[in-house]
């Protein structure tokens, strides 16, 4: 019954979004090749489609937040929940239970595990109540069985190595928990290597972050290089016995940006037979236009409200309200889904269609023109389509990439 009802929810929403598709695309450039809105919906619901990285538990752990119901994509709406799952045609996510960085110190990493342990526990909960639409997966197999009934399947990463400290143990745990990869860093140094976006500590993978990697090898976690240091993505390479992912990041050649990956680095990822999961991230896909008005502004609204895990239902809606209007007075220019697709061109052209996927951000800061929010996630198919893209290429991107490296992960790992 539960998989009648998915069905009949399924067609109705592709019915009324075909209708859209085809109000929005009246006018579109000739010079390009047409793409009949019916066939790209359909390739795209054949398709199993998986994004590696989005960062919608921050929503389940601060409010009480539904994913059963349609939100607004707004801030505090969010970007993700299963009825616009249902819409854009996403069959699998990862959940990443995002970790801030404070002090790297007995407290500080005490707090950041309490945060992996609240943040897991929201997860479980909102996937129990939610059951006729969504399952927990915990491997490749999980992901097919899930799909063929019609249902969301949610899977489990931690952004940030943080919480580790330099207690290794912690690997096993929270792979035993169900969490499938670590973002080795964040936007700071944290005791396994150097981030992107700092200064340099360890010169690139410390002697901890070493273990760390052999660890993940041993258990068949996968390793995710995004946010890490140039450094340490060639240190990690050399290293692992597995290939590993860049669970949401973009290329340098396109958007000089820290955070991107260089040619040299797509290469290196090539020979170890890993793949780049192209995010939307607007500032990381496009170099954005100088404005330091709203730069200040948003410094000063994330001074004010910088600690949200811990402002109340009340605080948080005025949080929401003052960024709302924020971004009315700063209208923050996005990229496009083109723009987007370039990123995947770029990538195919260096080093060839089994190196990339799609991994959104969204609610980490995800979002295009286009592809605002996961109900619009049929635009990429679209856009691919229009460049020539066959079916079976598109499948490499949206899963079939992502799924072969994660595969061979397992199929390395000691531990069976």
């Amino acid at each position: 019954m539960a998989n009648q009802m998915q069905q009949k929810i399924r067609l109705a929403v592709s019915a009324a979004t075909l209708i859209i598709w085809g109000f929005e695309c009246a006018g579109t450039q000739s010079a390009k090749p047409v793409v009949s809105q019916v066939k790209a919906r359909r390739i795209h619901e054949e398709l199993l489609t998986l994004d590696s990285h989005c960062d919608t538990p921050l929503k389940l752990r601060r409010v009480n937040f539904d994913l059963s119901q349609r939100h607004q994509p707004d801030y505090f709406g969010g970007k993700v929940d299963f009825p616009r799952m249902i819409e854009g045609g996403l069959d699998a996510i990862f959940f990443a239970a995002y970790v801030a960085q404070e002090a790297r110190t007995p407290e500080g990493f005490e707090q950041a595990r309490q945060t992996v342990a609240v943040t897991l526990d929201s997860i479980l909960s909102a996937v129990r109540r939610n059951s006729a639409l969504a399952e927990m997966a915990y491997s490749p197999r999980d992901i097919y069985r899930i799909t063929r009934r019609g249902k969301r399947a949610i899977l489990l990463g931690i952004e940030n190595g943080y919480p580790l400290g330099s207690d290794l143990s912690l690997v096993e745990k929270y792979y035993r928990q169900g969490f499938r990869y670590i973002t080795l860093c964040h936007v700071k140094n944290n005791d396994i290597c150097d981030s992107s976006n700092d200064t340099t500590e360890h010169g690139g993978l410390s002697t901890f972050g070493q273990t760390v990697v052999r660890e993940m090898n041993r258990l068949g976690m996968l390793i995710d290089v995004s946010h890490i240091s140039d450094s340490a993505f060639f240190q990690v390479l050399r290293l692992t016995k597995a290939p590993v992912i860049a669970s949401h990041s973009c290329v340098r050649a396109l958007c000089n940006n820290p955070r991107n990956f260089s040619d040299a680095m797509l290469q290196a990822l090539a020979r170890n037979g890993g793949v780049i999961q192209i995010n939307i991230f607007t500032e990381y896909v496009k170099t954005p236009q100088p404005n330091t008005a709203r730069d200040s502004a948003y410094t000063e609204w994330r001074r004010q409200y910088h600690d949200l895990d811990n402002l109340s239902p009340e605080e948080l809606r005025k949080a929401s309200a003052e960024r709302d209007e924020l971004d009315r007075r700063y209208p923050r220019i996005l990229a496009t889904v083109k723009d987007m697709v370039d990123h995947i061109d770029h990538v195919v052209q260096t080093i060839g269609i089994d190196h990339v996927g799609i991994g959104s951000d969204f609610d980490g800061g995800g979002a295009l023109q286009d592809c605002y929010d996961v109900s619009q996630m049929g635009n990429i198919t679209e856009e691919l389509l229009r460049r020539g893209y066959s079916p079976r290429e598109i499948a490499k991107i949206w899963s079939g990439n992502f799924l072969r490296v994660w595969k061979t992960a397992n199929q390395v790992a000691s531990l069976k």
